[in-house]
């Protein structure tokens, strides 16, 4: 009798582990999924925000691209316009300034196109030199905006 009490007992406390066992096992499983699921879902998350980024960049590198390109195109064409004296560049005189020895008449002479106060010509090599000046200036400048572009894209997405 004690034997089979025993044993009824053993089957009874193994019966109820068993469940405990299974229980802790089922709920272990549905936090595992859980975990995963909140992993996906983060993961989706963060792969949205790059991709949005990534879009935004690319839509800021075309834009400066594209202002570089027509400040190149500008160049060239005022280089060329320059070339063939279709455009000549000059400087503007202080012409109350004697101190250098340079007095230029207030009026312009009857027979010049140029209105205004008087502008020497310069010479074409120097006018492509300061073109050429401007023209790199320009690009930095565009560069500058694409690099502050992509800084602010950058940390306005963290």
């Amino acid at each position: 009798l004690v034997a089979t009490s025993a044993a009824i007992a053993w089957k009874v406390q193994d019966w109820r582990y068993g469940q405990q066992l299974e229980k802790q096992a089922r709920l272990h499983t549905e936090t595992l999924n859980q975990i995963t699921l909140a992993s996906t879902a983060l993961q989706r998350a963060e792969q949205d925000k790059r991709l949005a980024l990534e879009q935004r960049l690319a839509a800021s590198d075309q834009t400066h691209y594209r202002a570089l390109t027509n400040a190149q195109r500008d160049q060239d064409r005022l280089r060329d316009r320059l070339a063939t004296a279709d455009v000549r560049l000059s400087v503007l005189l202080d012409a109350t300034d004697t101190a250098n020895g340079f007095a230029v008449p207030d009026s312009t002479s009857a027979g010049g196109v140029v209105h205004g106060a008087a502008r020497p010509r310069l010479d074409p090599t120097h006018a492509q030199r300061i073109i050429g000046i401007t023209d790199a200036g320009d690009r930095g400048l565009i560069a500058l905006a694409a690099c502050q572009a992509y800084a602010r894209g950058i940390s306005t997405s963290k």
